[in-house]
């Protein structure tokens, strides 16, 4: 009988993309696949051959409404409450669709984000498998990647993922509620993102390469660093006539892009156009769902709405971007020199990374960029043969990884092995005693 595997993630494209690339690949070993993710990934994922369910709206629209951009940018101590409830709102819906979409699984794969997965495995026992595509587990050699800073030694290092506990909090709200009134549990005791409910340790498989964020030595045997899980593009994207034309009259150009967070996109538009005119060369830029405006931008910038970043790198000297791990992944397979200007969450510590291992500049936080400082990053990235010897060189050591492989041999090896426990089921109620009078 054919085994089936869910696969559960919400968030930005980039959250969803190395589970389809994992989907694929499962398909490919003749395992029955279902993904889930937020309603605007169907298409996506269904071209792919992949059975899609949603687990909720979209995204998107949540990330590019206005309360959100202040929040980012202004105040997090006002605009923070609402956007915490609304998250908490999207996690129970996603968590509902997910339990119907779980029915008749035999292995779970899910995230942080929807680590309410790991309670539906308790209640249909089976297997679960946590996914992270950055360094979460707790570790005294670096700080959490969410840290911004000077590094202090291992003793910070470590104090610094104590914000996953408060994090854990803010997720079991809605999951306790829904273990009681879905899925007829009680409420969690034990356990954490990285753990079961009865404490026992989770798998977890690290979407990355070792060759760019090398496994810590005082991680727990069950966290696993997989390699990249590459999603390769199967839209035939070609360079259109203009873009084709662009590219013909003068040097390769460096890509800029800020990713899919919605943010500042006049101030991110200006610093770009400045800072393009005082480098002196050409750039190609991505609007992606925000960041950059594409009107009224001179000859030497050319805007492009949406191309898939393993085509489009082909034809760049020099990446720029936020740090996204897959973006950052396909610009340091192509063996392009990266310059990160991080916005939020993991993109700090892979602009770091990418700085350490010297394939580009040190990073600078968008909030700081000035056109100066990215027409200097420019002028480095173009200059510079150094950056260009050790990404070539990377890049060769990322290819000889197969990322997918070495996870379904994880999970086939955790499926094989599971124990099913019992599941904490609330306790019934004595009835109440009647007195005889």
């Amino acid at each position: 009988m054919v085994k089936r595997i869910a696969l559960v993630t919400i968030g930005t494209q980039g959250d969803v993309q190395p589970y389809l690339a994992l989907a694929m690949a499962l398909k490919d070993r003749g395992y029955s696949v279902v993904l889930g993710a937020s309603e605007e990934f169907e298409d996506m994922v269904t071209s792919h051959g992949i059975e899609f369910h949603s687990l909720g709206p979209s995204i998107q629209a949540f990330l590019m409404q206005s309360r959100f951009e202040n929040a980012m940018s202004q105040s997090m101590l006002i605009n923070g409450p609402s956007l915490l409830r609304q998250g908490q709102q999207i996690v129970d819906t996603a968590a509902r669709h997910a339990w119907n979409m779980c029915q008749g699984a035999d292995a779970l794969i899910l995230n942080m984000n929807t680590s309410f997965g790991i309670d539906i495995a308790e209640a249909l026992h089976i297997p679960a498998l946590m996914v992270a595509l950055q360094p979460l587990n707790s570790t005294s050699e670096f700080p959490l990647c969410i840290y911004y800073g000077a590094d202090f030694g291992p003793a910070f290092n470590r104090l610094t993922y104590t914000a996953m506990t408060v994090q854990q909090i803010y997720y079991n709200l809605p999951r306790n509620k829904l273990r009681r009134e879905l899925m007829g549990l009680e409420s969690r005791k034990k356990g954490g993102f990285f753990r079961n409910t009865d404490g026992t340790p989770l798998t977890t498989l690290y979407a990355y390469s070792d060759e760019i964020s090398p496994r810590p030595r005082d991680w727990p045997k069950s966290a696993i660093v997989s390699g990249y899980w590459t999603l390769k593009d199967q839209s035939n994207w070609q360079p259109s006539a203009e873009f084709q034309k662009f590219l013909s009259e003068g040097e390769a150009p460096v890509y800029i892009g800020f990713g899919s967070m919605p943010f500042g996109a006049e101030r991110n538009t200006q610093i770009l156009k400045d800072a393009v005119k005082l480098w002196g060369g050409r750039a190609v830029v991505a609007r992606g769902w925000g960041g950059i405006n594409p009107s009224d931008l001179p000859d030497t910038i050319f805007a492009i709405e949406k191309a898939p970043h393993d085509k489009l790198f082909k034809y760049v000297s020099a990446v720029v971007h936020h740090g996204g791990a897959g973006t950052t992944s396909a610009g340091l397979h192509l063996g392009r020199p990266t310059f990160i200007v991080p916005q939020t969450v993991d993109q700090p510590y892979w602009g770091r990374r990418v700085f350490e291992l010297g394939t580009g500049p040190k990073p600078v936080r968008l909030r700081k960029l000035t056109p100066e400082i990215l027409a200097g990053a420019l002028a480095d990235l173009s200059t510079n043969e150094t950056y260009r010897k050790n990404a070539s060189a990377l890049a060769e050591k990322l290819h000889a990884e197969d990322g997918t492989a070495t996870a379904i041999k994880v999970i086939e090896r955790v499926m094989a092995n599971y124990t099913p426990h019992a599941a904490i089921k609330p306790k019934k109620k004595k009835p109440a005693l009647k007195l005889v009078g």
